[in-house]
């Protein structure tokens, strides 16, 4: 999924901040126990959220997309003292491992996590949000990004995961996901509503930050 060859990948790493612990355990049960592990942040591109938080010092996050919970904890990492973060996600099935990790963590008490649909749970949600991680169901990116664009507070920044697609939106012939991928880009460019880059981290991180 990284569009960095390895050998530079490993520089990267060696030239930022280490994974706590209980991070490392995430990352490795993930793999060895849990469908899909690529879906997870992983190192360096959780110490790029963590470090996009740390600047703002949000009190409210909104996560869309929680999996097992490693860019939640990594997001949190840069919360206000009296700060929440709300991570939504609809995979019930993972929800006792979810928990547990966020229990260990000192986070947990500033952490919600809201199980169902997220079209309709962010509904219930009355916050103004400072950052909104979206790394859901690609095909929905558009309706998430119309959903949270006004509970997102002036100066706010929206960041998206998996923008780039392995590379795949340079392709003349796209499939279904990569469409959907490439629709949403384009949406946000024509947006003069913010200010926006991609930055070649892992997958594609569009950060969006909200005029």
């Amino acid at each position: 999924m990284s569009l960095i060859k390895d050998d530079l990948q490993d520089l990267l790493l060696k030239f930022c901040e280490p994974e706590d612990g209980l991070l490392q355990r995430i990352d490795r049960e993930t793999h060895l126990k849990v469908l899909m592990p690529r879906m997870l942040s992983g190192h360096y591109q959780g110490r790029v959220l963590s470090m996009l938080s740390k600047l703002i010092k949000p009190r409210r996050i909104l996560e869309i997309g929680t999996f097992t919970g490693y860019a939640t904890l990594c997001l949190a990492e840069g919360l206000a003292d009296d700060g929440m973060l709300y991570t939504l996600d609809i995979n019930e099935e993972l929800e006792d491992r979810v928990r547990g990790y966020f229990a260990e963590s000192p986070y947990g008490s500033k952490i919600k996590y809201i199980l169902g649909d997220a079209t309709r749970t962010v509904n219930d949600l009355n916050e103004v949000f400072d950052v909104v991680f979206i790394d859901a169901d690609k095909k929905n990116n558009g309706t998430y990004y119309d959903l949270i664009f006004d509970r997102v507070r002036p100066g706010g920044l929206i960041i998206v995961d998996n923008v780039l697609w392995s590379g795949k939106i340079l392709t003349n012939q796209q499939d279904k996901d990569t469409r959907n991928i490439s629709t949403f880009n384009d949406k946000v460019a024509a947006d003069d509503r913010t200010e926006k880059l991609i930055l070649p981290v892992r997958d594609g991180l569009f950060i969006i930050r909200k005029k």
